[in-house]
């Protein structure tokens, strides 16, 4: 046999063989893997797209301005008589100087050698990697924009006031000890059933150096015991706390309180067997509610803040578990929101232009607007090219996506109501966005903006190991000159 032969003969048993063995199972395949990668995260930052932006020549240390808060008239101010030949006395004013330190927000990421040659052909992992760090920063800032915590500290709240009353509960019978602390924003942002309530942190910087930061969460209050018996519901309620958007609730038996719910109003139920596995109240420690050298305040605490005379109503306790619901004025309003819209335009003779809502509130809203009393007051708009001859459509559901103020010089205007992504419920935040003609909005055209004294930047380290190390960075304070124009509902219950 020769060569040729040998070689043709197994040729022809290689043919055989891949023709039994092969499969698309083998991987004998191409990979048609899509390029880029597709960054499915959310990225909402209404605050931070809608905040102007102003950077500044010569920034120093902190951003500061005067504000004259009031002119008085002499005499009675509100009247500008003066005899025939004679003169007027001297008006006053008040004048305040306000300092507001920049801050530093940013975060970083590395990038391998090995990690940069494998994605060649595949997408320039440096440039996506910046991105997705700046996306992170922009989320960061918005939550800081939304409720940073500097000045507003929860301290330790009130004991709670218990009650157990019912029938048909699974809770066991039992005498009952309950603790419950305060969560600011970032508080309840940070905390979770699962995770726990957050109190701090301690972060170890690619730097090699630490820094803390405090969670949002005051002290634990002291607790109050209860005895329960089978079939009846455990009732807690919390005395409200200025800055608190979340109340945290530990129960169990006396010095053994875990954490067993969360709550955005200031109250509690329990009606079933606890859970077990649960944080310790003895975790919390101490007020973690601000921080006070690395934070600037956000448009909540700003509020939230009895300094700053912003409007600020927490409903009633109400029913322990349910809380107090906003209420129908049965004209297509709810109440509460047009005492809140009443009392800023007679205190200080503006409105907010815009206000954010959970996807509660939203639809516990639409709910109040719309009922069949203020069935009179719908409107039913078609547009005008629209083919009258042919079949009508009907949209199912509905939502108040504006909302009417009649309390200004200038007949009225409609709010927009814009669900925010990280406003929790209960809670809604009213926001004048610019100063009305009357307020010389020449000089102070918005009644707040995020000052920049460098904004995003990216920071390349040397090279230390086999690895690319990057920041995005931006040094900024959010300066509010007319606190006042915040408006805030709190406490509100979900119904």
């Amino acid at each position: 046999m020769n060569i040729a032969q040998t070689t043709q003969e197994t040729l022809g048993l290689m043919k055989e063989s891949l023709a039994k063995n092969v499969t698309v199972s083998t991987g004998l395949t191409a990979y048609d893997l899509q390029a880029p990668a597709k960054n499915l995260y959310p990225t909402i930052t209404p605050l931070r797209n809608s905040l102007p932006r102003v950077a500044r020549l010569n920034p120093g240390d902190a951003a500061r301005w005067r504000t004259i808060s009031s002119v008085t008239g002499s005499g009675f101010d509100a009247m500008g008589w003066v005899p025939e030949g004679q003169r007027s006395a001297s008006m006053s004013y008040q004048a305040v100087l306000n300092t507001a330190p920049y801050l530093t927000l940013g975060e970083e990421d590395t990038v391998t050698f090995e990690a940069e040659a494998a994605a060649q052909g595949f997408e320039d992992i440096n440039a996506t990697a910046t991105l997705r760090i700046l996306q992170k920063t922009m989320r960061k800032e918005e939550h800081a924009l939304m409720g940073g915590n500097t000045s507003l500290a929860l301290g330790t709240p009130g004991a709670p006031t218990l009650t157990a009353s019912g029938t048909g509960a699974t809770l066991p019978s039992a005498t009952y000890s309950v603790i419950v602390v305060g969560l600011t924003f970032e508080g309840y942002s940070n905390s979770s059933l699962a995770g726990g309530i957050s109190t701090t942190k301690t972060i170890t910087g690619n730097d090699g150096n630490t820094y803390t930061l405090n969670g949002g969460s005051s002290m634990r209050s002291a607790n109050v015991t209860q005895a329960v018996t089978l079939g009846q519901t455990l009732f807690t309620t919390a005395p409200l706390i200025n800055g608190a958007v979340a109340y945290a609730w530990f129960v169990g038996p006396a010095g053994s309180e875990t954490l067993q719910a969360i709550t955005t109003i200031n109250s509690a139920a329990f009606s079933a067997p606890l859970a077990s596995g649960q944080q310790s109240a003895t975790v919390i420690a101490a007020d973690n509610s601000r921080n006070p050298t690395l934070a600037f305040d956000g448009l909540l605490t700003v509020g939230f803040n009895p300094v700053n005379s912003a409007y600020v109503q927490a409903l009633a306790s109400g029913t322990a578990g349910t809380g107090t619901f906003m209420t129908s004025s049965g004209r297509g309003s709810v109440v509460e929101i047009d005492n809140m819209l009443v009392q800023m335009w007679n205190t200080y003779r503006l409105s907010p232009t815009v206000i954010y809502v959970n996807a509660q509130e939203q639809k516990n809203i639409t709910n109040k607007c719309l009922t069949n009393a203020s069935g009179p007051l719908i409107r039913y708009n078609v547009a005008a090219d629209s083919d009258n001859g042919g079949p009508y459509g009907v949209s199912a559901s509905g939502v108040v996506r504006w909302y009417y103020n009649p309390f200004s010089v200038d007949a009225g205007c409609d709010i927009p109501v814009k669900v925010h992504p990280d406003l929790p419920p209960g809670t809604i935040l009213a926001y004048c966005e610019r100063l009305p003609v009357w307020y010389q909005s020449n000089q102070t055209p918005n009644v707040a903006e995020v000052m920049t004294r460098r904004d995003y930047y990216r920071v390349d380290w040397p090279l230390r190991t086999r690895r690319r190390e990057f920041g995005v960075y931006t040094e900024e304070v959010l300066a509010v000159y007319a606190p006042f124009g915040v408006g805030i509902l709190t406490n509100i219950g979900n119904g």
